[in-house]
Parts: structure tokens; sequence; C-alpha cells
């Protein structure tokens, strides 16, 4: 008998493609039926979602060569969300009450193929942990940049999702110095506090090239860059000889009022790559499709062992989700930021 179901659920759509940086007043809440799962197909009750810098580019004008499909007004919105089976379809191969991970976030109830969910089994000791952004920082510093024994790591945006949890994942992959950067005092006081970063350059205080000099005055040897821009010229500058540098982000551009999205210039000097050594590369998921489970592994061994902390922010009820997106951007909160429902 298939068990009684919500009638409706509500999600999160956007309203116009925003002109700039999105706001809050360029989502909206609708409400829709909710209708039994068919054959091959689950019905989720989403807990918890992942907000990320990605959607801005995703509502913008540059999405060609993207691997998830561009939104446009009327859209609901999707990503990382960690919910409950509540009925299954014939065949689906889940059964009501276990736990999953997938990418229709967003939304109160989700109608999805089993096929694009993934049990989350007993790997990670909180189901939250799974919307971590880890996976990118674990690969950049284990495939593209390689932390050495006593390496000095630079991490840009080190008070984002993704750069809090590279910052301590260098160190526990040996590094000897760990270097960060954000733009407030207070962010700049945990990441020293709390993540055992050993400096942290904030910006806007003078030219971030004195910044980072100041912070890592022997040079960096690994960099792990979630931002672009000026910070990435600098961590050139401040490059030791053979030094790895692995691109994961580049915030500078995805989320300037005054670009589309999917573009981040930035002046890289050429010359001094050359005679220092130094590699640059662009971290894909999809080239390292063994990183993940490997991740996973690694971070629930770290977390129950006390090694490694997953800040988030939870947001509490769907009604705030439109205005989360927009704090995501303008940098309020520290660490991931989810919604839950």
């Amino acid at each position: 008998m298939t068990p009684s179901l919500p009638r409706t659920s509500r999600e999160v759509r956007l309203t116009v493609q925003p002109q700039g940086l999105p706001t809050a007043a360029d989502l909206r809440i609708a409400e829709v039926p909710v209708a039994a799962p068919g054959p091959g197909e689950v019905l989720v009750r989403n807990g918890h979602f992942l907000v990320f810098p990605g959607l801005r580019t995703l509502m913008g004008d540059e999405t060609g060569g993207l691997p998830l499909p561009p939104l446009r007004a009327g859209d609901t919105l999707f990503g990382p969300a960690v919910g409950e089976v509540v009925a299954a379809g014939d065949g689906a191969g889940l059964r009501p009450g276990e736990t999953v991970v997938h990418l229709d976030g967003w939304r109160e109830f989700a109608l999805l193929p089993a096929t694009r969910c993934s049990p989350v089994g007993e790997a990670l000791p909180d189901p939250v942990a799974h919307l971590s952004s880890g996976s990118a920082a674990y690969g950049a510093l284990t495939r593209l940049a390689p932390v050495r024994d006593g390496d000095t790591v630079f991490v840009s945006g080190a008070a984002g999702a993704t750069g809090v949890l590279a910052g301590q994942i260098a160190r526990l992959l040996g590094a000897g110095r760990v270097v960060g950067s954000t733009g407030s005092a207070a962010k700049a006081e945990r990441l020293r506090a709390e993540f055992g970063f050993d400096a942290v350059a904030v910006r806007g205080t003078e030219p971030f090239g004195d910044l980072l000099a100041k912070a890592a005055p022997e040079g960096v040897d690994v960099v792990v860059d979630t931002v672009g821009g000026e910070q990435l010229t600098a961590a050139v500058a401040t490059a030791r000889p053979g030094a790895r540098i692995a691109l994961v982000g580049a915030l500078a551009g995805q989320l300037s009022g005054d670009r589309a999205g999917g573009s981040a210039p930035v002046e890289v000097d050429s010359y001094r790559l050359i005679v220092q050594g130094v590699s640059m590369r662009g971290y894909r998921g999809t080239d390292h499709p063994d990183v993940p489970a490997e991740w996973t592994e690694r971070f629930g061994g770290w977390l129950r062992e006390g090694r490694i902390r997953f800040p988030y922010v939870a947001l509490p009820g769907i009604d705030r989700a439109p205005a989360a997106l927009q704090e995501l951007i303008e940098g309020r909160h520290f660490g991931s930021v989810v919604v839950k429902l």
C-alpha cells in the first residue's frame, strides 16, 4: 500500500534572470502538487540543501561549457541535498526511511529517478557533511598540487566552504605552514583560533600582494585558489621554485556585479611561472572520478578522530532560502551555507 503522501510541496524558483548579482527579489517560493513515484522513482523529503555560488553563474549569460544546465526565469533552483525517502516506486531499489544525497535541492519534496540518488551509509558521522565542498579541496591537494612535508600552503577565500576545509586538509597532509585570506577580521580570527591557520591576510587593509608577502615571507609552495583576481596574481608573485597552483574557483569574477558570472580575467606573470618552474592547473571533478569515494572515507575518519571540522551555517526553513543565496554572495557567513527544512 502506498503511504499517505503530502499533497503539495514548496520550491524556490527564479522569477527573472538577474541583471548583475542575484538578490532575494529575483527568487520566489512556489507551491506545487506532489505526485506519487512511478516505477524506478523515489519521493524524497529533503532535510538540508546546499547554497552554493555556482548558482550565480547558472543564472548568468556565460554558461557555455558548464556541466550543469543553465537557470532561466521560471526554473526551479537545484543543488546538493540530503533527505529521507518517503515513498518508492517499483524497482527503485531504495526503501522508505533511507537517507540519500541527490541534486534536487531547493524544494521540500523531490520526485526523481532512484538512479540519481546515493544512499549516505555510515561513512560520515553527520549526514549533512555529505554537502561539504571538501572533495574538490582534497582532490586539488592530492592530485594537482600535492602537499609535501613542511610546505607552505596558501588558500585564498579561506573562510568559504572550500577554503576552510582546504586549510585543514593541507595540514593533515603535512603542510608546515598554512596561510589564508578573507575579507573580515572576525573571520580571520576564527581561522587562526579554531582551524589552525598560521596567518591570514585580510583583504582591503593594504595591497594584497603586500599582505601575502608578509603572511608568507619565504614564499609559498602550494596554492589552493578559490578566488582568482588579485589574489592569484599575488600567489604567483610569491611562488617558490617548483610551486604547485591548483585553481578550484574564481569567485573574484564569478561574484562580480560587473560580469556575467562565467569569466574571471586575471593578470599573471608568466615569466615568473617559467623561471620558477611553477605549475598551474584547474581542478575538474570529472577528471578524477576516484576522488569522491577516497575523500569520503578519509573525511569520515578525520571527523571521528576530531582532526577536522566541518563548519556550516544552517538557515531554518525554505522561506529563508531566497535570502540565503544573497547572503552567501555578500559573504555574511563562515564555511558552508545550508538551508534546513
